[in-house]
This record gives structure tokens, sequence and C-alpha cells, in this order.
């Protein structure tokens, strides 16, 4: 049986943390930043953990695991 591939747009998005929760970088940081307020983009740094509803579709593209 082949070896199934890793999703690599996935790989490049996702980590995983040591409880075993998805990290995911935050949307609205990559342009037109002018006219967002710093605190804005401060909170916009920072990693979010993957909702619940989204962690079965994101483990898929991952066959072996993060």
């Amino acid at each position: 049986m082949p070896k199934l591939k890793t999703k690599s747009g996935a790989k490049k998005r996702f980590k995983m943390t040591g409880t075993g929760k998805i990290k995911r970088k935050r949307a609205f940081k990559n342009h037109i930043l002018t006219k967002k307020e710093t605190k804005q983009k401060r909170r916009l740094s920072q990693k979010a953990v993957v909702k619940k509803t989204d962690e079965r579709n994101i483990s898929l593209m991952f066959p072996y695991g993060i």
C-alpha cells in the first residue's frame, strides 16, 4: 500500500500544541494595515486555536498526525 501524502498547504499553516490542540495564524494581517488600529494588529499577530468543529477536517489533511 502506498504512503498517504500530507496536504502541503496545511503543513505550512498549522502546528500542534503540547496538549494536542491545533494552532493557526489569524487572518487580516497581510496588507492594508494603515487603516487598522495598533491594538487590532497586535491581537492579529497572536496565534489562535482552531475551533472544535474544524479540528476533524484539519486532522484529515495530516494522515500521520502533525
